[in-house]
This record gives C-alpha cells, sequence and structure tokens, in this order.
C-alpha cells in the first residue's frame, strides 16, 4: 500500500466532485463547483490523496489571504477537513495528515488552520481526523456553538415558539420558497445587517444569485410575505443529511408578527418531510467563539434542539 499526495488541479475536477458526492462527510460546499465561484480571490493549495493511483482522499485547502505560510481548509467554506470514503481511518489518517504536514512544510509553509466537519453531516461517523490532529499535537484554537434540531427526536418545542407560529399564521402570512424572491429579499438582508449589526452580506446579490443557479437544488430561499411583501425569511443549503439555514433576516412588521417562527416551522418540517436528519439553525457565537448570544441561543433553542459544534484546529509544522 502506498499513499501519494498530489496538489489538485483543474484537470481532475470531475473526479473531485464526484469522490465528494460519494464521501462519508462530504457537502456541495467542498466540491469544485462552489469553490470555484471564488475565482481568483484565493490560491489553492487542495490536495489529492491516492492509493496506488486510486482516489480515496481530497483536501479542500488554500492560502492564507493575509499570510501566505498559512494553509486553510478551506477559507471560502464554513468547514473543511479531509474527505474521505472510508478507507482513511485510525492509524492511516494519523499518517496521511502527516503526509500532508511534509507536503505544505516542503512547500514552505508553517502552519494548517482546519476547519472540520461537524459530526451532523457525516453520512456515517469519521472523525478518525479529529483524533489524527489530536496525535500531531494539533491546537483547538476555536469552538463555535451550533444549534440543532435532529428530526428524528426533536425535543419539545417552547410555548414562545407555538405562540409565535399561531401569531403569524392570525397575522394572514404566507409562505413562499423559490430563488426568485432573492432579490427582493436580499434587501432585507442588506437592510437589517446595516441597521442591527452594521455589517452587510457576506456574499452580494449577483453571488447568492450565481450559486442559486448552480445549485438549484441545493440551495433555495424561503420568506414569509404579507400581502405580497416579504416580511421575513432565510436561505437554506441542503446537504445529504441537513438543512443549514443562513442569511436569516425580518423587518420590523415581521417582528412584530413573528415571520420568521412561521418560516422556521416551514422549513423544520419540510426538511423532515425530505428524509433529512437534521435542520441546523447555525452558530450562535461571536469572536472567534468566546462570546456567546445568549438571547440568540435561546430563541433557536426553543424550537426543540440542541447543541452542537463546529471546530477550528491549529496545526505548526
Amino acid at each position: 500500500m502506498t499513499l501519494t499526495i498530489q496538489p489538485f488541479t483543474q484537470t481532475q475536477s470531475d473526479n473531485w466532485d464526484a469522490f465528494v458526492e460519494r464521501s462519508c462527510q462530504g457537502t456541495f460546499l467542498h466540491s469544485r463547483l462552489f469553490l470555484s465561484y471564488h475565482g481568483d480571490r484565493f490560491q489553492d493549495r487542495s490536495l489529492m490523496i491516492l492509493r496506488d493511483d486510486k482516489l480515496v482522499g481530497v483536501l479542500p485547502a488554500a492560502k492564507h489571504p493575509s499570510d501566505p505560510t498559512t494553509v486553510i481548509s478551506h477559507p471560502g467554506s464554513s468547514y473543511g477537513g479531509i474527505l474521505h470514503d472510508g478507507y482513511l481511518s485510525g492509524e492511516i489518517m494519523v499518517t496521511t495528515l502527516q503526509a500532508i504536514c511534509d507536503h505544505y512544510q516542503a512547500a514552505g509553509c508553517k502552519e494548517l488552520i482546519y476547519k472540520a466537519v461537524p459530526s451532523f453531516y457525516h453520512r456515517s461517523p469519521a472523525m478518525d481526523d479529529s483524533y489524527a490532529l489530536f496525535r500531531l499535537g494539533a491546537d483547538r484554537y476555536r469552538v463555535d456553538l451550533s444549534v440543532t434540531i435532529d428530526l428524528d427526536n426533536r425535543r419539545p418545542i417552547g410555548s414562545r415558539r407555538k405562540r409565535g407560529v399561531k401569531k403569524a399564521v392570525k397575522a394572514g402570512l404566507e409562505i413562499q420558497t423559490g430563488a426568485h424572491l432573492l432579490p427582493a429579499y436580499w434587501d432585507v438582508v442588506t437592510a437589517n445587517l446595516a441597521d442591527r449589526h452594521d455589517t452587510r452580506p457576506v456574499h452580494t446579490l449577483d453571488e447568492i444569485q450565481m450559486l442559486a443557479d448552480r445549485f438549484p437544488d441545493t440551495i433555495s430561499c424561503t420568506c414569509a410575505l404579507k400581502d405580497g411583501v416579504i416580511c421575513g425569511g432565510l436561505v437554506n443549503f441542503l446537504s445529504p443529511m441537513v438543512m443549514h439555514s443562513q442569511y436569516i433576516a425580518s423587518t420590523a412588521a415581521g417582528r412584530d408578527c413573528n415571520a420568521l417562527d412561521m418560516v422556521f416551522e416551514h422549513c423544520i418540517l419540510s426538511a423532515r418531510e425530505a428524509g433529512l436528519r437534521y435542520f441546523d439553525f447555525g452558530i450562535c457565537t461571536e469572536d472567534n467563539g468566546t462570546y456567546l448570544n445568549a438571547p440568540l441561543y435561546t430563541y433557536k433553542h426553543e424550537f426543540g434542539s440542541g447543541a452542537t459544534v463546529h471546530e477550528f484546529y491549529r496545526l505548526t509544522f
């Protein structure tokens, strides 16, 4: 058995994406189709892992935008990590990660930032990389707390969220889903982030529309409307196991009638009907995990969810 580490090349894009689809923990965020939307924003340092010329693993990665001696897996994605189809387990994963470090060190790099794939995205348990990081002395420097519903074992829904849904229904809100909502909804998202957080969306409208065009069955927009006007909504990213919500926003009118309660409950039921295992509300932490937005955590928790984590490691060569 011989393991070989090779830099990714564009000619291998189809082979890469096919492997991601059959891997234990890959999602569309790991695909070249998704990563390529960044264009030349990042200097790619992705790797392909071969066993006797057969692809057994991939690592999406790029150089740190402000530090060329640091590699991140991946700066353009919420999570990265080594993807495999079950072969890279136990000691083989330890050997593989060491070979990856040796490869980057030989290229003049000094450290690897590793954003592990949260366990609820795994099709089957595959946390050998976390063990290998421990074995090689990695520093777990950041943990983000997320809120996730196990759709097969949903916890009791809080009374406030039940009342919120009833209030939204009584107000005459209707739910719509589709990419056609994005332009009007992005105005809501942009205004919400500017007014409440003095920031702007990570993606521009053109970017999120381009991604929705590339992944029409994976990226969706769901909104609550009152008399044809959007008053709250979110964008969902679908993976084989998870419906993940982000870009959650509402107007003042939407907050008055609990529009988001109705949107969330609709999406949770849709995820269950689609045969998914989890609905993920996203993280409730800021400042690299050191600050927990307790009111936001409580709000999401009241939908019958529990806590999950996103782990970040630093491995110095």
